[in-house]
């Protein structure tokens, strides 16, 4: 393998920003920031939140996360070198256009750190609670880029659709990057990769553990470009990995290709692979995070790199 690619494939970290048991609940600001300023300090490229408003699985009890934008604000300020991203925003809890200047002052905020990750949303009592329209995702989402992607990326939109209206919208002032920041979509199905290969600069698919699943879920989005007229190459590659830090104390309960494990040296193996096929950045989700667990990752990070 390309020593380079490995040196140059970036890796980030989600932050926990909802109900956990192993914080002890619901981590204050001060813990996330802790955990967001451990990160940076332990050379990881980036930082990342959730996008929800709550979680109800079948009978369990509602389990809460902070409102992620915010917190990426915040974060923003707090820390000097990494980038921020959404994994992903869901569209529709805010209106695309708003959600298009809230992006360039966050950007602005970070000094162009930003990584506008966008998606449709899935999980439906959460739109249900918050009076959120679940009807036409994609429809509504398509719609979104129309007024999202112009206003980034050229200051300006004229738009009417069926869900959504921005007449002679305009962004003043503008953010640090005269075209916005990156706008990375996730996708898994046809039609949302043929949005991908319209609209994004990046693609997400997630999770995964070890990476043998990769080259499947990344032949739909490569055709989807072909379809598209679009070189696959021009399109940024980014993989959510599932990790379980080795001390959590409870066995892995999916198959190795959904979740990642081991020791610091195993981990690493894996990051190497995923560079090897073409990653350019990689998301990491540790289940049961603590600074720890934070720590044991960033050690595989500094043996995966030359």
């Amino acid at each position: 393998m390309d020593a380079s690619a490995t040196q140059t494939m970036k890796i980030g970290l989600v932050m926990p920003i909802a109900e956990d048991d192993a914080l002890g609940g619901t981590p204050s600001y001060a813990t996330i920031r802790a955990h967001a300023l451990r990160a940076e300090a332990a050379g990881f490229d980036s930082i990342w939140v959730y996008d929800h408003l709550l979680f109800r699985f079948g009978e369990k009890p509602t389990a809460g996360i902070w409102e992620s934008w915010s917190m990426l604000a915040a974060l923003a300020e707090a820390t000097r070198r990494v980038q921020l991203g959404t994994i992903v925003m869901c569209v529709p809890f805010r209106n695309p256009a708003l959600l298009a200047k809230m992006a360039d002052t966050l950007d602005e905020i970070s000094g162009g750190r930003l990584i506008l990750g966008l998606g449709s949303g899935w999980h439906q009592p959460e739109f249900d609670a918050f009076g959120v329209p679940f009807d036409h995702k994609v429809d509504r989402f398509e719609e979104a880029l129309q007024i999202i992607t112009p206003l980034l990326r050229e200051g300006r939109v004229d738009f009417s659709g069926s869900y959504y209206r921005a007449p002679n919208c305009e962004l003043r002032p503008r953010g640090p990057r005269p075209h916005g920041p990156e706008i990375l979509i996730g996708s898994f199905k046809p039609r949302m990769h043929g949005l991908v290969a319209r609209y994004a600069d990046s693609w997400n698919t997630a999770w995964l553990g070890q990476p043998t699943l990769l080259a499947e879920r990344r032949a739909g989005v490569e055709a989807a470009c072909a379809a598209a007229g679009r070189d696959p190459a021009s399109l940024g590659v980014t993989v959510g990995v599932h990790l379980m830090y080795l001390d959590a104390g409870t066995p892995p309960s999916e198959p190795p290709e959904r979740v990642l494990t081991g020791s610091p040296a195993e981990v690493a193996a894996a990051l190497r692979e995923y560079a090897a096929q073409g990653v350019d950045h990689l998301i990491c989700s540790i289940d049961k995070v603590s600074l720890d667990a934070v720590d044991w990752l960033a050690e595989a990070v500094r043996l995966a790199r030359p």
